[in-house]
């Protein structure tokens, strides 16, 4: 572990903690030597860190410090870059966006030790399969998501056939080569996966469906298991 990424720990240990904490209790978290950690607070303390205590007794961070907002490590610059490229192989151009704005601003606040980790990040993510949807913005649909708005569409299914439908929209499944809208479909009174591409058009209703406290959402993330039907 860099000793950068340590200081950071310790730091992260002492916030969270709800009594102080001993330099051995650190160590064994970090699993490292006290003395190590001995010398870490010191460092701490020497950059005006506001850490109370010394070697022999307990470590407590004064109240109201805060971390600097980004501090990453190595791993972590690499999720969060790895983690925006394969949202751009989505078919969904508002998240694909979003993925590019996080990296820029995330690049913008990075050390300039750090910004190499996603400016010439050495991984490569391949493009999605997933068609392009046309009767459905899906910035649109992960916001009748969020509100808990019913939504009006009318479907395609696989023969070409068309019907009404009024559903409840739940969640959003993103695979390779699909994209599935998970809902409650009051046409069979029951839940199904709608393919985003085969809806011809789309109506976000003023009227809310129930939620049932998120126990309609645990249904559904029950229910993966087991096989859904795809309309």
């Amino acid at each position: 572990m860099r000793r950068a990424d340590r200081l950071f720990d310790i730091l992260q240990i002492l916030r969270v903690a709800k009594a102080p904490v001993t330099a051995a209790a650190i160590a064994e978290r970090l699993e490292v030597a006290a003395r190590t950690v001995y010398r870490d607070v010191a460092t701490l303390q020497a950059r005006r860190i506001p850490i109370e205590g010394a070697r022999g007794i307990s470590y407590v961070l004064r109240r109201g410090f805060d971390l600097p907002p980004l501090m990453f490590t190595d791993d972590e610059v690499d999720a969060i870059t790895v983690g925006a490229r394969l949202v751009r192989r989505l078919r969904d151009p508002g998240l694909r966006r979003a993925a590019d704005s996080v990296l820029a601003k995330v690049t913008t606040v990075l050390p300039a030790a750090l910004r190499g980790g996603i400016t010439m990040a050495p991984f490569l993510v391949s493009d999605g399969s997933a068609a392009e949807p046309k009767g459905i913005e899906l910035s649109e649909l992960r916001r009748a998501i969020r509100e808990t708005r019913k939504l009006r569409i009318v479907y395609s299914d696989a023969q070409g056939q068309q019907t009404d439908r009024t559903v409840w929209p739940i969640a959003m499944v993103y695979y390779v080569d699909v994209t599935l809208l998970g809902a409650w479909c009051e046409l069979r009174n029951d839940f199904r996966h709608f393919r985003v591409e085969r809806i011809v058009t789309s109506e976000i209703s003023a009227e809310l469906f129930p939620t049932d406290g998120g126990k309609l959402l645990k249904r559904w993330f029950a229910l993966q298991s087991e096989k859904v039907p795809v309309t």
